[in-house]
């Protein structure tokens, strides 16, 4: 129980500072639990602390960065959805690892080839496939944190419109899922009590992160985004 309470702190810290640190929770849960019920079991989660991102950094969103991100998320949900019906759990448990430590890769990659902020800037084809992929990795893995850490930290956006951002951004990728989860079966009323139990260490987290958010530099916070997406892949890889 106490992984389970940290993998909540944690979920709601990420959503309110240091986004990466979702993936921690992502690979706690998928390591404690069937792999296929994990991901309805934290999508619960990550939608409480959605709420208390979105209402912490409701002025902050920038809405041009979303419009050209939402017209392929939905398409991403589905081939997402289409996928997690049709394996099983060992094959769910390496995807979810190859995928974050992808998305690592293309971190480091980017951080080597730009590194000061807004080096590299993502033209439509691009913001088209980081939302088919923010939809696919989200759906398959709750694991969208490192493709938006990608497409916003190469838009070179500050601290607080990377926070505002990405909280509308995932209120309604989460929120969109509930549907295909919920037709998957994958929520139970073991699920379902174990989150509504979680749900007020989230709070705390999120209270401790947007405390932590108001202090960090602008390059501290672009670090430990980045450094966060790292360290959640290899948590999940190595477990």
């Amino acid at each position: 129980m106490a992984l389970f309470g940290l993998a909540a702190l944690l979920v709601g810290f990420s959503k309110t500072a240091i986004g990466g640190l979702s993936s921690i929770s992502i690979a706690i849960f998928a390591s404690l639990m069937p792999a296929r019920e994990s991901t309805a079991a934290i999508l619960l989660m990550l939608i409480v602390g959605d709420v208390m991102a979105v209402w912490n950094y409701r002025h902050d969103c920038d809405w041009s960065l979303l419009r050209r991100l939402i017209p392929s998320v939905l398409p991403g949900l589905a081939l997402g959805a289409l996928f997690l019906g049709a394996i099983d759990d060992n094959v769910l448990r390496r995807v979810i690892g190859a995928l974050l430590i992808v998305m690592a890769l293309l971190q480091l990659l980017l951080r080597w080839r730009s590194p000061t902020r807004g080096g590299l800037a993502y033209g439509r084809t691009a913001a088209i496939g980081a939302g088919l992929a923010a939809g696919f990795t989200t759906m398959v893995a709750n694991a969208a944190g490192p493709v938006m850490t990608l497409y916003l930290v190469a838009q070179g956006v500050d601290k607080r419109r990377f926070l505002g951002t990405g909280a509308l951004f995932f209120f309604g990728v989460n929120l969109c899922k509930l549907p295909f989860s919920a037709g998957l079966g994958l929520f139970h009323a073991a699920t379902l009590t174990r989150a509504l139990a979680l749900a007020p260490l989230v709070l705390v987290g999120g209270w401790a992160g947007v405390r932590v958010a108001r202090k960090i530099s602008q390059v501290r916070f672009d670090q430990a985004v980045l450094g966060a997406s790292v360290l959640a892949a290899l948590a999940l890889v190595l477990r």
